[in-house]
């Protein structure tokens, strides 16, 4: 009897440990239903009354009212400064607005968001067989190879932002202090990749979240070498961006022809949302599976190496999943949902100075909001709880 109760237990924690995603790492947010029928754009969005589809008018002027209101001038670039707003449910535009110059046609630099972008990218090329998320980085990139050490860096890591490169991330500061700012604007710009590539560690690869841009342009310039040059230029246009019908569209390069992944990707607000239904749709568009099944369960996940990254306050900010953000906590580091008011589902594409893509499955919606914020005047989660109060079925 006691042989089996032992063997039962063991049997149960073989099961509770088991790897649940074909991308690695035990889930930690429920899978996303199959959304019946979805409509498509085609190549626009069907513009409908925000009540035809559950949403209430008024009280999404709500909202409206917290993201247009201006709270300073031109002059000192304080407040709340929305340039777009656009909001998307069960595959329809519902509201768009646009300030400062800016127009439903006018591209806009969606920053971090760019990182988001390139992960699909990643999903594109593990489909294709052409990279295994465990593949060390070296195997691809030679500029990973310089030692041991570096040997260890995995294409997971690199998504997972904990590849342990020592990067400092800060755009206020100077180049000698910033990596981000020397690898975008100084002795980086070159060849952002290899500058990256050469950072010593600062941890054991896969132990601790850092965000950073580093990690990215790693990861753009390992894609350019899987596919070569030819390929690599017309991947994201013609596997992502020409299949979604998202034509107006720029994506700037380093001076080695590197996607800048990190950071200078501009596009519209609903063709950013296009990107956003390409996820919430688990990874098919109109019937096609572009993006693997599992991928987007990988994309909702936070990082591993939460679990023994030192606690701080600034770690407990974010819960950075694979170059997207969850809002699950990591319950057991006492890390709490970034937003408590808006669906624990809920997942985002994030970016400086207030560039924002929303997808919450179980509301089914889609939110895209672009801004020049300078401070944190902007409160996502008062904004995302204002979203969701206009959800009246």
């Amino acid at each position: 009897m006691k042989r089996s109760l032992i063997f039962l237990l063991l049997l149960t924690f073989l099961q509770c440990s088991k790897d649940l995603s074909p991308f690695g790492g035990e889930p930690e947010v429920t899978t996303l239903n199959p959304r019946l029928k979805p409509e498509w754009p085609n190549p626009n969005w069907k513009v409908v009354p925000p009540e035809s589809v559950g949403v209430s008018t008024n009280k999404l002027k709500l909202a409206e009212e917290y993201a247009f209101t201006r709270t300073g001038d031109e002059t000192d670039r304080k407040g709340r400064r929305t340039d777009a707003l656009v909001i998307l449910r069960n595959g329809k535009l519902i509201y768009e607005k646009y300030a400062r110059n800016f127009s439903e046609d006018k591209v806009h630099l969606t920053w971090s968001v760019s990182k988001s972008i390139l992960q699909t990218m990643y999903g594109i090329a593990v489909k294709a067989g052409l990279v295994k998320l465990d593949d060390p980085g070296y195997y691809h990139y030679e500029p990973l190879s310089r030692d041991e050490a570096h040997k260890k860096i995995t294409i997971r890591h690199l998504l997972n932002m904990s590849s342990g490169l020592a990067a400092e991330e800060g755009y206020e500061s100077g180049p000698l202090k910033s990596s981000v700012i020397a690898m975008l604007y100084t002795r980086g710009r070159k060849d952002m990749g290899s500058f990256c590539a050469g950072l010593p560690l600062r941890a054991e690869p896969g132990t601790q979240v850092y965000y950073s841009s580093c990690d990215t342009n790693i990861l753009s310039a390992i894609l350019k070498k899987v596919y070569g040059v030819e390929e690599y230029d017309k991947l994201p246009f013609e596997k992502i961006f020409k299949p979604l019908g998202i034509t107006n569209v720029t994506f700037e390069r380093d001076g080695s022809g590197t996607y800048i992944g990190s950071s200078y990707l501009y596009m519209t607000a609903k063709d950013l949302a296009k990107i956003g239904y390409l996820y919430l749709n688990d990874g098919v568009w109109n019937g096609e599976r572009l993006l693997p099944e599992g991928w987007v369960q990988f994309t909702r996940t936070p990082a591993p190496g939460y679990k023994t990254t030192p606690y701080s306050e600034d770690l407990a900010e974010d819960n950075y999943t694979a170059h997207w953000y969850a809002n699950t906590g990591v319950p057991e580091r006492g890390i709490h949902e970034p937003w408590p008011d808006a669906p624990k589902d809920t997942f985002a594409g994030l970016g400086h100075w207030g560039q924002m893509l929303y997808v919450i499955p179980s509301l089914d919606l889609i939110i895209v909001r672009f801004g020049d914020d300078r401070e944190k005047a902007f409160i996502k989660n008062d904004f995302l709880k204002l979203v969701k109060e206009s959800v009246i079925r």
